[in-house]
């Protein structure tokens, strides 16, 4: 997970993986197999295991370390594979966690700057901590997540290129909404060979990729990942402009669908494109309701045309 601004580096769809459950709400090993499986055979550059959309809140430690090392057995190293590793109390007790993550295999164990700092405390603050943080985890690679809970605390380009010039932040899930933001945080890190910055904000997708992103990591991968590859195939192709224009369009369009009783609906969704799993959440996001079900058929309706049209072909 490499990014360079002197193109044309190849950029990588990171998806945020799901958690299957059983019926009773254990977690469904068989079918986290087969869901690992479609994201790699729909082109996926790695794997965000144990994150938001793994529901990882709601699994206790011991489910983490098993949900983590069964995604790697599957991949078995044929795509890196990150992974969260604090979840809130001292840095002391969140750094042991990171190396127990870390002694999994995965590439990189990725921070929650929520959880490294309260909403009230300042940057200075969050600084020392991940300071901490670094002192008490030898040489593990570290990422951070912009995750929008428990709070979104959002990194500024200066703490971003601070803590990348250590050489042990190799990961950032991006979630500030902001291109110019993220131009900002790109330039300098992007001279970082072991650095990549992963956007999660389709609505200006395109202008990420060109701007020097590394990639994307987005929820709509728990849709349609095979279209998240082929933009970042195609995101610079003057031949294929318009369709790249359609395709950003269409995810601007259905952004809210996608988020509506998520991560339930993208576990519906799927369902109806055949991977084997539960629609069961251990998360309370409330039920799909009759008019969100109809949202959603459309969009699948919608996404089959344009599938089509693009001449992308189907994992299934």
């Amino acid at each position: 997970m490499t990014t360079t601004n002197t193109t044309p580096a190849k950029k990588g769809f990171i998806p945020v993986m799901l958690t299957p459950f059983t019926e009773t709400g254990k977690i469904d090993f068989d079918a986290l197999t087969g869901l690992t499986e479609f994201y790699l055979e729909a082109g996926a550059a790695g794997l965000f295991a144990n994150c938001l959309s793994s529901e990882m809140f709601e699994l206790d430690e011991a489910e983490r370390i098993q949900l983590i090392e069964h995604v790697l057995k599957v991949t078995n190293g044929s795509v890196p594979v990150v992974a969260t590793g604090t979840f809130g109390g001292p840095i002391a007790k969140q750094a042991e966690f990171v190396n127990r993550v870390a002694n999994t295999g995965v590439q990189a164990v990725i921070g929650i700057t929520g959880l490294l700092a309260e909403e009230n405390e300042s940057d200075e603050v969050f600084n020392g901590r991940v300071e901490e943080l670094m002192r008490l985890t030898g040489n593990v690679s570290l990422g951070f997540y912009e995750c929008p809970v428990p709070y979104k605390r959002l990194i500024s380009p200066e703490q971003l290129h601070q803590f990348v010039s250590t050489g042990r932040v190799t990961y950032h899930k991006d979630t500030c909404l902001d291109i110019e933001q993220i131009k900002a945080k790109l330039n300098g890190t992007n001279r970082q060979p072991d650095f990549g910055l992963y956007d999660a904000y389709m609505v200006h997708a395109v202008e990420s990729l060109k701007a020097g992103s590394a990639g994307l990591s987005c929820i709509q991968g728990n849709y349609f990942p095979e279209l998240l590859v082929w933009l970042c195939d195609n995101y610079n192709n003057e031949v294929l402009a318009a369709e790249v224009n359609r395709v950003q369009q269409f995810f601007i369009d259905n952004m809210d669908v996608m988020h509506n009783v998520y991560p339930k609906v993208a576990k519906y969704y799927l369902q109806k494109r055949g991977v084997k799993m539960n629609g069961y959440t251990r998360r309370n996001v409330g039920e799909i309701s009759s008019d969100v079900k109809e949202q959603v058929d459309k969009l699948y309706k919608d996404y089959n045309v344009l599938q089509h049209e693009l001449q992308i072909k189907s994992v299934l």
